[in-house]
């Protein structure tokens, strides 16, 4: 995994460190915050969640999930609501545009916050295995994750419209 993160992969690698790593459950996920990366499969959305500063994701139970969590440059942690995302434009604008979005962060938080939960957990079949998945509640996508450790997970974005895989890895932020 780690030379996979190091050097990056083809999406063929990607599914078979994920087909073979073993499921997770649910109730072993939801301690909190998770430090989101992205595996990099040279898919169009390279760069885009990390460059405009995507934190992670919150777990606090199977109906209180946070989808999207983003970091001001002050380090100030925050829930987004992802319908304020505009999603449609990952890959087609140049990663450093992102770049003004993320300084703006602290401006910006009042319009993108929510403390609403915006997805939920619920252990799915997935590629002949059941594993945790966090089901967005408003947009045709789940993430599906499989155990690396106890510490990380590896997850897969499956989005309607999306012609390709997004891989991503998770690691459990003891400061949850």
């Amino acid at each position: 995994m780690r030379e996979l993160r190091a050097l990056g992969c083809t999406p063929e690698q990607a599914w078979q460190l994920f087909d073979s790593l073993p499921p997770v459950r649910v109730e072993e996920i939801t301690t909190g915050l998770w430090r989101g990366d992205e595996l990099d499969t040279g898919h169009p959305w390279k760069g885009v969640l990390v460059e405009s500063g995507w934190y992670g994701k919150q777990f606090d139970s199977a109906d209180a999930v946070q989808p999207l969590v983003f970091a001001t440059p002050g380090g100030d942690i925050f829930p987004v609501d992802p319908r304020r995302v505009p999603l449609f434009l990952a890959g087609r604008v140049p990663n450093a545009t992102l770049r003004p979005v993320r300084r703006s962060l602290g401006v910006l938080r009042p319009l993108l916050r929510t403390t609403t939960a915006r997805a939920r957990l619920r252990d799915l079949g997935f590629r002949g295995i059941s594993s945790a998945a966090m089901i967005y509640d408003h947009l045709p996508i789940i993430d599906i994750f499989r155990r690396v450790d106890e510490d990380t997970l590896l997850g897969v974005m499956d989005m309607r419209g999306l012609p390709e895989p997004y891989f991503f890895v998770l690691f459990r932020d003891p400061t949850g």
